[in-house]
């Protein structure tokens, strides 16, 4: 869930399904997913994930409490979003093809923000009112049940779907593939239903696919359009990443908990500790890595890096580059490390920023609230262009693995 209005030179990564035929191997099924710049205005990348936290965290509060109206999931209207992942839904029978965002961090589905919606054969409306407030983008509706298909014949029946009557945020999309935690749904119906079973939930209860699960995998490019990606149901691909793939659980600690939430430690080189033990999320809809802002403080001492006002980023010379070490994220016992070149925005594509052409940014900030608040990290899309993810809602984990673009040079 990614949206903003006025934030960034609606820089689109957009990890759009092909029209390539759904490929299915025993039980996952996977859709080629393609990563795409789209470049026009400016925009400050740090301005636009805090925006988004602070959604996060106010969904949670809200959810935690019990006085949760109208779901507020993120704060960042899709035409200042960095990076977003598009799917091609088909809706109805016969379908109607929505562009639908694909969201770790919500798990409501809903289209009509851009083309509108056609009842068909397949249709029926309930009697539910639907509302979701992503900060300052939001939607309205009405619920209904309808045939769903993703990609080329893969079809899902009876699913819950939300037609916006009234929809802000979302300028050149259709509305929302939400792959997140059942959850999320909790309060989004006038009617006090517990849940909405999301798309990967009725897969599997559907018999589509035998495991509960989501894989996400991506590679870092400097291109402004590239078929890399991967959005895998029910399994893994294990062409797409390296060794074994190692789970942590969700994490216990609130507000990280009501989302995919893991606990981790950072260090930056051989020994010096940026982030003890504390719990933060993994998310496709957050552009950077972003730590809490004592984390934060500790990392610019040990990498010398100032702030840039126009990108919102760290600036480093290219001595300082030179110099910048590894960080260390430790997870339940493995250690993922992000490299020097990893760690820094692609070069060839600063001037989409607003940055200098030669210029080193880093990819690594400021969350904007201490440590100590049950969600103090991210790791982010620039995280998770390294190693491949997998969000296993049967065993309530979360999956990582090293790929071949863990230690590559692209940047």
């Amino acid at each position: 869930m990614t949206y903003s209005s006025a934030l960034l030179l609606t820089l689109a990564f957009t990890l759009a399904v092909s029209a390539n035929p759904v490929v299915i191997r025993d039980s996952p099924i996977t859709l080629p997913i393609t990563k795409r710049l789209n470049a026009n205005g400016t925009f400050n990348l740090l301005e636009r994930d805090q925006a988004r936290v602070k959604g996060l965290k106010q969904f949670a509060r809200q959810k935690i409490s019990g006085t949760l109206v109208d779901a507020v999931v993120a704060s960042v209207p899709v035409t200042n979003q960095a990076v977003d992942y598009v799917a091609n839904v088909g809706v109805g029978t016969p379908p109607t093809t929505f562009s639908l965002l694909v969201d770790t961090g919500s798990s409501n589905t809903w289209v009509g923000a851009g083309k509108a919606f056609r009842s068909t054969s397949s249709t029926s409306q309930t009697s539910d009112r639907v509302s979701v407030t992503y900060g300052s983008g939001s939607f309205s509706g009405n619920e209904f049940i309808d045939t769903v298909t993703l990609g080329s014949g893969l079809t899902i029946t009876k699913q819950s779907i939300g037609v916006a009557t009234r929809s802000t945020g979302f300028d050149g999309v259709d509305g929302i593939l939400g792959i997140g935690p059942v959850d999320l749904t909790v309060g989004t119906l006038t009617n006090a239903r517990a849940t909405i079973p999301t798309v990967t939930d009725n897969l599997f209860s559907q018999g589509i696919i035998t495991s509960n699960l989501v894989a996400v995998s991506f590679a870092p490019t400097s291109s402004e359009s590239i078929t890399n990606g991967e959005l895998t149901f029910g399994g893994t691909d294990s062409s797409k990443f390296t060794g074994s793939i190692h789970f942590a659980p969700i994490t216990s600690t609130s507000p990280a908990s009501e989302f995919w939430g893991i606990d981790q430690t950072i260090r930056y080189g051989a020994s010096t500790s940026i982030q003890s033990l504390t719990a933060g999320i993994v998310d496709t809809g957050t552009t950077l890595v972003l730590i809490a802002s004592d984390s934060f403080r500790r990392y610019t001492t040990a990498t010398g890096g100032v702030n840039d006002r126009t990108t919102g980023l760290l600036r480093l010379t290219t001595a300082q580059f030179a110099n910048l070490q590894s960080l260390f994220f430790t997870v339940n016992g493995v250690t993922f490390e992000l490299t020097a070149n990893a760690q820094i925005w692609p070069r060839a594509l600063n001037t989409a920023i607003g940055g200098n052409a030669n210029s080193v940014y880093l990819i690594v900030n400021d969350i904007g609230t201490p440590s100590g608040e049950g969600l103090d990290f991210i790791n982010g899309m620039t995280f998770l262009e390294r190693f491949y993810s997998v969000f296993d809602t049967a065993n309530q984990r979360v999956g990582l693995a090293t790929t071949s673009a863990t230690t590559a040079t692209p940047n």
